[in-house]
Protein backbone atom coordinates (compact mmCIF):
# COMPACT_ATOMS: atom_id res chain seq x y z
CA UNK A 1 0.00 0.00 0.00
CA UNK A 2 2.84 2.36 0.92
CA UNK A 3 4.52 1.61 -2.42
CA UNK A 4 1.36 2.50 -4.33
CA UNK A 5 1.02 5.75 -2.38
CA UNK A 6 4.64 6.73 -3.14
CA UNK A 7 4.15 5.98 -6.82
CA UNK A 8 1.09 8.21 -6.95
CA UNK A 9 2.98 11.03 -5.20
CA UNK A 10 5.85 10.78 -7.70
CA UNK A 11 3.42 11.05 -10.59
CA UNK A 12 1.78 14.12 -9.03
CA UNK A 13 5.14 15.82 -8.51
CA UNK A 14 6.30 15.08 -12.06
CA UNK A 15 3.05 16.45 -13.46
CA UNK A 16 3.20 19.60 -11.33
CA UNK A 17 6.86 20.27 -12.17
CA UNK A 18 6.39 19.70 -15.87
CA UNK A 19 4.73 23.06 -16.38
CA UNK A 20 3.81 24.39 -19.80
CA UNK A 21 6.40 23.37 -22.40
CA UNK A 22 4.76 25.29 -25.23
CA UNK A 23 6.99 28.33 -24.62
CA UNK A 24 6.12 31.95 -25.37
CA UNK A 25 3.86 32.61 -28.36
CA UNK A 26 5.67 33.30 -31.63
CA UNK A 27 4.69 36.56 -33.36
CA UNK A 28 2.64 36.07 -36.51
CA UNK A 29 3.57 37.56 -39.87
CA UNK A 30 1.98 40.88 -40.81
CA UNK A 31 -0.16 41.28 -43.93
CA UNK A 32 1.16 44.08 -46.14
CA UNK A 33 -1.28 46.76 -47.32
CA UNK A 34 0.47 49.67 -49.05
CA UNK A 35 2.31 50.28 -51.37
CA UNK A 36 0.56 47.50 -53.24
CA UNK A 37 2.47 44.64 -54.82
CA UNK A 38 3.91 45.27 -58.31
CA UNK A 39 2.43 48.77 -58.38
CA UNK A 40 3.47 52.35 -59.02
CA UNK A 41 3.31 54.40 -55.81
CA UNK A 42 2.09 57.89 -56.65
CA UNK A 43 1.12 59.09 -53.18
CA UNK A 44 4.58 60.05 -51.95
CA UNK A 45 5.07 63.59 -50.66
CA UNK A 46 7.93 65.31 -52.51
CA UNK A 47 10.92 66.12 -50.30
CA UNK A 48 13.20 67.40 -53.07
CA UNK A 49 14.00 66.62 -56.71
CA UNK A 50 15.43 63.22 -55.79
CA UNK A 51 13.32 62.04 -52.84
CA UNK A 52 9.70 61.64 -51.78
CA UNK A 53 8.29 60.49 -48.46
CA UNK A 54 6.21 57.31 -48.70
CA UNK A 55 4.02 55.93 -45.91
CA UNK A 56 4.09 52.14 -45.63
CA UNK A 57 1.06 50.39 -44.11
CA UNK A 58 0.38 46.86 -42.88
CA UNK A 59 -2.12 45.01 -40.71
CA UNK A 60 -1.50 44.25 -37.03
CA UNK A 61 -0.35 40.71 -36.31
CA UNK A 62 -0.96 38.58 -33.23
CA UNK A 63 1.63 38.20 -30.46
CA UNK A 64 3.58 41.20 -31.76
CA UNK A 65 4.96 44.19 -29.85
CA UNK A 66 6.94 45.97 -32.57
CA UNK A 67 7.48 45.82 -36.32
CA UNK A 68 10.68 46.29 -38.29
CA UNK A 69 10.06 47.80 -41.72
CA UNK A 70 12.72 46.96 -44.31
CA UNK A 71 12.79 48.82 -47.63
CA UNK A 72 15.46 47.99 -50.24
CA UNK A 73 16.45 50.11 -53.24
CA UNK A 74 16.61 47.47 -56.00
CA UNK A 75 19.02 49.54 -58.10
CA UNK A 76 21.63 50.03 -55.38
CA UNK A 77 20.61 47.16 -53.03
CA UNK A 78 20.86 49.65 -50.15
CA UNK A 79 18.32 48.92 -47.37
CA UNK A 80 16.51 51.34 -45.06
CA UNK A 81 15.01 50.12 -41.78
CA UNK A 82 12.80 51.56 -39.09
CA UNK A 83 11.24 49.90 -36.01
CA UNK A 84 7.85 50.97 -34.69
CA UNK A 85 4.97 49.77 -32.53
CA UNK A 86 2.51 51.24 -35.03
CA UNK A 87 1.21 49.61 -38.22
CA UNK A 88 2.60 52.29 -40.50
CA UNK A 89 5.85 54.17 -40.96
CA UNK A 90 7.20 56.79 -43.37
CA UNK A 91 10.55 56.84 -45.16
CA UNK A 92 12.12 59.21 -47.68
CA UNK A 93 13.10 57.17 -50.73
CA UNK A 94 14.38 57.84 -54.24
CA UNK A 95 11.93 58.88 -56.93
CA UNK A 96 11.55 56.84 -60.11
CA UNK A 97 13.18 53.81 -58.50
CA UNK A 98 12.12 50.19 -57.86
CA UNK A 99 11.95 48.98 -54.27
CA UNK A 100 11.12 45.87 -52.29
CA UNK A 101 9.59 46.04 -48.84
CA UNK A 102 8.72 43.70 -46.00
CA UNK A 103 7.83 43.80 -42.31
CA UNK A 104 9.24 41.63 -39.53
CA UNK A 105 7.05 40.98 -36.47
CA UNK A 106 8.86 41.10 -33.12
CA UNK A 107 7.75 40.06 -29.62
CA UNK A 108 9.47 40.91 -26.34
CA UNK A 109 8.37 37.50 -25.06
CA UNK A 110 10.01 35.43 -27.80
CA UNK A 111 13.43 35.19 -29.42
CA UNK A 112 11.77 34.24 -32.69
CA UNK A 113 10.63 36.74 -35.31
CA UNK A 114 8.36 36.28 -38.33
CA UNK A 115 8.78 38.03 -41.67
CA UNK A 116 5.93 39.04 -43.96
CA UNK A 117 5.84 38.51 -47.69
CA UNK A 118 8.13 40.75 -49.75
CA UNK A 119 6.39 43.12 -52.16
CA UNK A 120 7.84 45.14 -55.04
CA UNK A 121 6.83 48.62 -56.18
CA UNK A 122 8.07 51.64 -58.13
CA UNK A 123 8.24 54.96 -56.36
CA UNK A 124 6.81 57.39 -58.92
CA UNK A 125 9.11 59.80 -60.70
CA UNK A 126 8.89 61.94 -63.81
CA UNK A 127 8.98 58.98 -66.22
CA UNK A 128 5.82 57.60 -67.80
CA UNK A 129 7.21 54.11 -68.48
CA UNK A 130 9.14 51.88 -66.13
CA UNK A 131 11.74 49.17 -66.52
CA UNK A 132 10.62 45.74 -65.28
CA UNK A 133 11.31 44.84 -61.68
CA UNK A 134 14.54 42.81 -61.38
CA UNK A 135 13.61 39.15 -61.61
CA UNK A 136 13.46 37.39 -58.25
CA UNK A 137 15.55 34.22 -58.46
CA UNK A 138 13.70 31.42 -56.68
CA UNK A 139 15.54 28.14 -57.15
CA UNK A 140 18.21 27.00 -56.59
CA UNK A 141 18.55 29.28 -53.58
CA UNK A 142 21.78 31.27 -53.58
CA UNK A 143 24.46 29.51 -51.57
CA UNK A 144 22.59 26.23 -51.54
CA UNK A 145 23.50 22.75 -52.73
CA UNK A 146 21.22 21.51 -55.51
CA UNK A 147 20.49 17.90 -56.42
CA UNK A 148 20.38 17.09 -60.13
CA UNK A 149 17.75 14.77 -61.58
CA UNK A 150 18.30 11.46 -63.37
CA UNK A 151 18.97 13.38 -66.59
CA UNK A 152 21.80 15.30 -64.90
CA UNK A 153 19.76 18.50 -65.03
CA UNK A 154 18.43 21.06 -62.58
CA UNK A 155 15.66 23.61 -63.16
CA UNK A 156 16.34 27.31 -62.73
CA UNK A 157 13.18 29.18 -61.65
CA UNK A 158 12.44 32.84 -61.11
CA UNK A 159 9.60 35.36 -60.79
CA UNK A 160 9.13 38.44 -62.96
CA UNK A 161 6.86 41.46 -62.66
CA UNK A 162 6.38 44.86 -64.29
CA UNK A 163 4.25 47.89 -63.44
CA UNK A 164 3.41 48.34 -67.13
CA UNK A 165 2.74 44.61 -67.53
CA UNK A 166 4.65 44.51 -70.82
CA UNK A 167 7.50 42.07 -70.20
CA UNK A 168 8.51 40.42 -73.48
CA UNK A 169 11.32 38.06 -72.48
CA UNK A 170 13.77 36.76 -69.90
CA UNK A 171 17.39 36.14 -70.86
CA UNK A 172 19.20 33.64 -68.63
CA UNK A 173 22.97 33.77 -68.13
CA UNK A 174 24.63 30.67 -66.66
CA UNK A 175 28.24 29.55 -66.25
CA UNK A 176 30.99 28.49 -63.86
CA UNK A 177 32.37 32.03 -63.99
CA UNK A 178 31.26 34.98 -61.86
CA UNK A 179 29.62 37.02 -63.26
CA UNK A 180 28.07 34.59 -65.75
CA UNK A 181 28.29 35.80 -69.35
CA UNK A 182 27.21 32.68 -71.25
CA UNK A 183 23.60 32.88 -72.46
CA UNK A 184 21.78 29.72 -71.47
CA UNK A 185 18.58 30.72 -73.24
CA UNK A 186 15.76 33.23 -73.64
CA UNK A 187 12.18 32.55 -72.57
CA UNK A 188 8.86 34.26 -73.22
CA UNK A 189 7.20 36.43 -70.58
CA UNK A 190 5.00 33.59 -69.32
CA UNK A 191 7.85 31.07 -68.90
CA UNK A 192 9.87 31.45 -65.70
CA UNK A 193 11.82 28.23 -65.58
CA UNK A 194 14.58 26.62 -67.64
CA UNK A 195 16.35 23.24 -67.40
CA UNK A 196 20.11 23.05 -67.70
CA UNK A 197 22.70 20.27 -67.62
CA UNK A 198 25.07 20.31 -64.64
CA UNK A 199 27.94 18.30 -63.18
CA UNK A 200 28.41 17.13 -59.61
CA UNK A 201 30.77 18.98 -57.25
CA UNK A 202 30.64 22.10 -59.40
CA UNK A 203 29.70 25.66 -58.46
CA UNK A 204 27.52 27.56 -60.94
CA UNK A 205 26.49 31.21 -61.22
CA UNK A 206 23.32 32.53 -62.87
CA UNK A 207 21.33 35.70 -63.42
CA UNK A 208 18.26 36.81 -65.37
CA UNK A 209 17.85 39.94 -67.48
CA UNK A 210 14.23 41.02 -68.03
CA UNK A 211 13.18 43.03 -71.10
CA UNK A 212 9.91 44.87 -71.77
CA UNK A 213 8.22 46.11 -74.95
CA UNK A 214 9.89 49.53 -74.64
CA UNK A 215 13.34 47.95 -74.61
CA UNK A 216 13.82 48.63 -70.88
CA UNK A 217 15.84 46.00 -69.04
CA UNK A 218 16.58 44.99 -65.47
CA UNK A 219 19.17 42.62 -63.99
CA UNK A 220 18.39 40.16 -61.19
CA UNK A 221 21.91 40.12 -59.81
CA UNK A 222 23.97 36.93 -59.51
CA UNK A 223 23.01 33.79 -57.57
CA UNK A 224 25.37 30.87 -57.01
CA UNK A 225 24.83 27.24 -56.05
CA UNK A 226 26.75 23.98 -55.88
CA UNK A 227 25.61 20.70 -57.40
CA UNK A 228 25.68 17.69 -55.10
Amino acid sequence: MKQIFLSVMVLVLVSSCGGNDDGPPIPEGANLVFPEENSECTTGVSVNEALSQVTFEWQASNNTDTYRLNVVNLESNVPQEITTAATSASLSIAKGTPFSWSVTSISSRSDQTTASETWLFYNAGSQTTYAPFPAQLVSPVSGSTAVKNLSNEITLTWRGADVDDDITSFQIFFSEENPPTDILGTTAANIMGLDTSVESNTIYFWRVVTTDSEGNTSDSGVFEFKVF
